[in-house]
């Protein structure tokens, strides 16, 4: 199937389908109206936790304790741990299919068929027959916000369903598939109604960098049990559900299938159902395929299966919020069991499809599908056959977590053994031309079934193809990590190793600590997430001595007990007024008799502005950049360019501009015409030329380093983290 072909989503247009292990054929019947029949061997959540499911949003504990029950009154499920949470609680999911299905033999069956049809070299004769009697696997999955519960009360009602039902209609999911049932994916968050986990990352924008153990276990599960359908449910405050078709920008890297499937199929089927209940909905509108970090743009780029997202009114009822999201499940299993076959097939040419444009070096062109959009950027004609990294040894952490990463999504990551001359080298940032690359680059072809994800995580550009966006628009690991490295679309024949699994990298820090103080101006979600993200660098990579500080800490005379103040984004106004006269005096005469204050994006810039300890001046942004990743000239004399070099890739989302003395500005965006490079939108980015991008000046016997932007994105700008790094242990400048 291909964008745009037509997929006729109608039941009584099905022919019998044919049987998958050990079950017999059976016509469709109707997924909705089909009347349930209930075996009464599961016991219900009443029987269970005291009530029914939808009565009242359930608590981990009790979501646990049910999912267990069903698991032993039904040899239909069995359940296991995919991952613990950041506070030591477990992710727990259940696997719920005939009972032949979901026995040890049955799984690994299953995932060897589905493996094997996710081949481009298995001949199409035998991927005909493996999708004749191989269920699908199908995803379901809740509260990966931790304030958006009900997805995971419905996910719960739609395994005691398919556990204890005997009807037709949930037959017929049964004989096409296997359904895993993610109920909560982020238990920390529900039990703290937190949207974000311990850690404050929202983990519905941890896809690719998989920074969480949250989304990390959730994604390996999911290379465990590759999907054909992944759906994941979240509330929001329009009175309409959302579910796709999608707005635009998708990425040009979506494969063509499983757009059609979404577009064609599973849209379709849940604006009728919807229709049909007098449920208010609406499709496109802000809610785009574009970015891979998502539960739906993950699945659809990474395992070329249907990635959905279906939205409900976070001010209903909760019955009510449970039962659109139990029909919704319904009603795309149904789809998806009902279509298994086909879809498996199209599955298996998606992966032959990135295979061949591997080779060829072809990209995929921007489609443009919402209504009223118009496309200001087209995806260039290059080729791209393969990728390289050069090897560096002032960031080998850098490069084991990228091959790390990409290993972990099955991408083979080679090792040149000899020098290769490659003809039209094109770097990250400058100009195209014969290099020869010594032995030791790290070698990615893009010939490899993964070539949609290659292209997504090693890209120079995103090609953004319409102005708005949901989220960031650049995300290229490379340069997030600052990485040296480049593309050529040369047909090439590299004498080349490929590299054993990497380990989980360890940052090499120095033995000697300053002794460092996060100070949280505010208890807002942006000085939450900004503290707690800080708090994950010092816990889980860095190591050395801090504490966390409140604004009464402060004006109690900790500051006292530390030698470097670290200020995170948000809460300005908040913390002026907790901090009161009393706490700003504290701060300004600590750092005026020898203290280094560190401070980035709104919070702690801003704040320092107006206590009076910097000479900058922040404004801001009048530029409406989302997320974009834009080179920065790096003074190399300031002990801030320790390991980074003579650039740095900043990420750039409607942050503040600023104004500061030349000699206070050790980073600084690129004049016009000297190698401005931007990756992600461009729109507007020609405007910061020239402008400072940090400060670092003295004031008093001590030091002030500022950072207009956040130097901690969400984990995954390992690049600005060393800036960051530098600047609370490196030495002063000279």
């Amino acid at each position: 199937m291909k964008r745009g072909s037509a997929l006729v989503a109608c039941l009584c247009a099905l022919s019998l389908l044919p049987a998958p292990v050990g079950v017999v054929a059976q016509a469709p019947c109707d997924p909705i109206d089909t009347e349930p029949v209930y075996s009464g061997l599961v016991p219900t959540a009443k029987d269970v936790i005291g009530f029914r499911l939808g009565r009242r949003e359930v608590t981990v504990e009790e979501a646990w304790t049910y999912l267990d029950a069903v698991d032993a009154a039904s040899d239909r499920v069995v359940s296991d741990t995919y991952a613990t949470s950041v506070l030591g609680r477990p992710l727990r999911y259940a696997i719920v299919g005939n009972p032949e299905n979901v026995t040890p033999e049955g799984l690994q069956a299953i995932r060897e068929n589905v493996l094997r049809m996710r081949d481009p070299s298995t001949p199409s004769d035998e991927v005909a027959e493996l999708a004749a009697t191989t269920p699908a696997l199908l995803y379901i999955a809740g509260n990966v916000h931790g304030t958006e519960e009900s997805g995971a009360d419905a996910s719960l009602r739609v395994l005691y369903e398919l556990a204890d039902r005997t009807d037709c209609a949930a037959q017929q999911i049964l004989d096409n598939a296997v359904v895993l049932v993610l109920p909560i994916q982020n238990p920390d968050g529900r039990e703290a109604d937190t949207r974000r986990n311990a850690y404050g990352i929202d983990l519905n924008r941890d896809g690719f960098a998989r920074t969480q153990p949250e989304t990390d276990g959730r994604i390996e599960l999911l290379r465990r049990y590759p999907p054909l359908l992944f759906v994941d449910a979240h509330e929001f405050g329009y009175y309409r559900s959302f579910f796709p078709p999608n707005d635009d920008p998708i990425y040009h890297e979506v494969p063509d299938q499983a757009l059609g499937w979404i577009n064609e199929l599973y849209g379709p089927a849940l604006a009728a159902e919807f229709e049909a209940r007098d449920w208010g909905f609406f499709n496109h509108n802000g809610y785009d395929l574009f970015a891979p970090i998502y539960g739906d743009t993950v699945p659809v780029i990474g395992f070329q299966a249907a990635g959905m997202t279906v939205e409900t009114y976070n001010g209903a009822p909760i019955d009510l919020r449970v039962e659109k999201n139990r029909v919704a499940f319904w009603v795309l299993l149904s789809q998806a069991a009902l279509h298994r076959e086909e879809l498996l097939v199209d599955q298996h040419e998606a992966y032959v499809d990135a295979l061949r444009q591997g080779r060829r070096g072809t990209l995929e062109a921007n489609v443009i599908q919402a209504p009223g959009s118009t496309q200001i950027a087209e995806v260039p004609a290059l080729r791209v056959r393969h990728y390289f990294m050069l090897r560096s040894p002032q960031r080998a952490y850098e490069q084991a977590m990228l091959v790390r990463r990409l290993q972990r999504m099955d991408v083979r990551v080679y090792r040149l053994d000899e020098p290769l001359t490659v003809p039209d080298y094109r770097p990250y940032a400058g100009r195209v031309g014969e290099r020869t690359l010594p032995a030791g680059t790290y070698w990615i072809p893009m010939a490899q079934p993964q070539k949609h994800w290659i292209q997504a995580m090693l890209n120079r550009d995103t090609y953004v193809p319409v102005r708005r966006t949901y989220d960031i628009t650049g995300w290229s690991s490379p340069l997030l990590m600052n990485l040296d490295g480049g593309s050529s679309g040369a047909k090439l024949e590299p004498s080349a190793s490929l590299v054993p699994p990497v380990d989980e990298p360890t940052f090499e820090a120095g033995d000697e600590a300053p002794r460092v103080g996060i100070l949280a101006l505010s208890n807002a979600v942006y000085a939450f997430e900004g503290t707690q993200q800080l708090r994950f660098l010092f816990e889980r990579v860095w190591g050395g001595r801090f504490r966390m500080l409140t604004t009464e800490d402060v004006r109690q005379g900790a500051l006292r007990r530390i030698d470097v103040l670290v200020v995170p984004m948000g809460g300005v106004l908040v913390g002026e007024r907790r901090l009161g006269s009393e706490g700003e005096r504290a701060i300004v005469e600590w750092v005026r008799s020898g203290g280094r204050y560190v401070g980035y994006k709104y919070g702690g810039a801003l704040i320092a502005q107006r206590m009076g300890i910097t000479t900058a001046r922040f404004r801001n942004s009048p530029y409406a950049i989302p997320g974009s990743l834009i080179r920065v000239r790096v003074d190399r004399r300031s002990p801030l360019a320790d390991g980074v070099g003579r650039w740095v890739w900043v990420l750039f989302d409607e942050d503040d501009t600023l104004r500061v003395r030349p000699s206070a500005a050790p980073l600084r965006y690129p004049d016009l015409g000297r190698g401005f490079e931007v990756s992600g939108a461009s729109l507007h980015t020609q405007r910061l030329a020239g402008q400072p991008a940090a400060v670092d000046e003295p004031f008093g016997s001590g030091r002030v380093i500022l950072f207009p932007y956040n130097v901690n994105f969400r984990l995954s700008t390992q690049g600005t983290q060393r800036i960051l790094w530098n600047a609370i242990f490196g030495p002063d400048p000279s």
